[in-house]
């Protein structure tokens, strides 16, 4: 099974796409890591206009589906928001990224940001530092550790973590 995980933006939209064996996932076998297919982000800039910037997203989430052919899509839900201002446009870039998955049929998974603190460290509030730790430690990252100088940004970290929720299952965080 090949997962596209996604921590919607707009300036910066991280991803992450990853392969697991759905047999040993569905027999609970965790010695089988799954495998890093690749990561990064998606950029837009503030000098883009809203809606070109949401097409960007658009095209390059598009990119992403018919190059790895993903079976499934899981992405961060905003749970809370500290500010209307950024919570509308990650809103909207998050519609486009449902809207290509829509448009490909490929099913969609949402996780909280608590959700995949408690699936990927089984601590709900687990530093940022602690999550993308313990997802190194669950990933395969084989040829990557030569490649991440520049790509170590939060939110790409952040996708890894969250297409894993959909590995994983996701912990009750009650």
């Amino acid at each position: 099974m090949i997962i596209l995980g996604v921590d919607p933006g707009v300036a910066l939209m991280g991803y992450a796409i990853i392969k697991t064996n759905v047999s040993k996932h569905l027999r609970q076998d965790r010695n089988e890591k799954p495998k890093v297919i690749d990561f990064g982000c998606i950029t837009t800039t503030k000098f883009d206009s809203p809606g070109d910037r949401l097409n960007i997203i658009h095209k390059e989430i598009g990119k992403l589906i018919d190059k790895h052919k993903p079976d499934l899509i899981s992405i961060e839900s905003l749970f809370f928001f500290k500010n209307l201002k950024t919570a509308m446009p990650v809103s909207q870039a998050k519609g486009v990224i449902l809207l290509a998955a829509a448009q490909k049929k490929i099913p969609v998974m949402e996780f909280t940001p608590l959700q995949v603190k408690m699936t990927v460290v089984g601590y709900g509030r687990a530093e940022k530092k602690q999550v993308q730790e313990m997802t190194k430690q669950l990933l395969d990252m084989d040829g990557f550790d030569h490649k991440t100088k520049g790509r170590k940004k939060d939110d790409a970290a952040d996708a890894l973590g969250i297409a894993l929720c959909a590995v994983l299952g996701v912990r009750d965080p009650n």
